[in-house]
């Protein structure tokens, strides 16, 4: 799962906000991940809300609870926020 994409002349580490679409979820995406230097980070912003079909992928990756930000297939849990079981239901 781990991914690196060339930028110009330099390599960016990939890395996924996973979250649940509530306010702190997007507090984090606003302040957090934009704050990210894109010539050295490639952020992917993923709503768990809205995109199911990507919880496996979140818990393969160790991800238990959202807003999450994973770099280089190591999860950061910023706040808690949601559980990724709720996510299910």
């Amino acid at each position: 799962m781990h991914r690196s994409t060339q930028n110009g002349n330099n390599l960016t580490k990939h890395v996924v906000l996973y979250h649940a679409g509530c306010p702190v979820s997007i507090d984090v995406e606003r302040q957090i991940a934009t704050a990210l230097d894109p010539a050295r980070f490639d952020v992917e912003v993923v709503d768990l809300s809205r995109e199911r079909t990507r919880i496996p992928e979140a818990e393969q990756l160790g991800v238990r609870t959202v807003p999450v930000l994973v770099i280089e297939n190591q999860p950061f849990h910023v706040n808690y926020g949601s559980m990724l079981e709720d996510l299910k239901a």
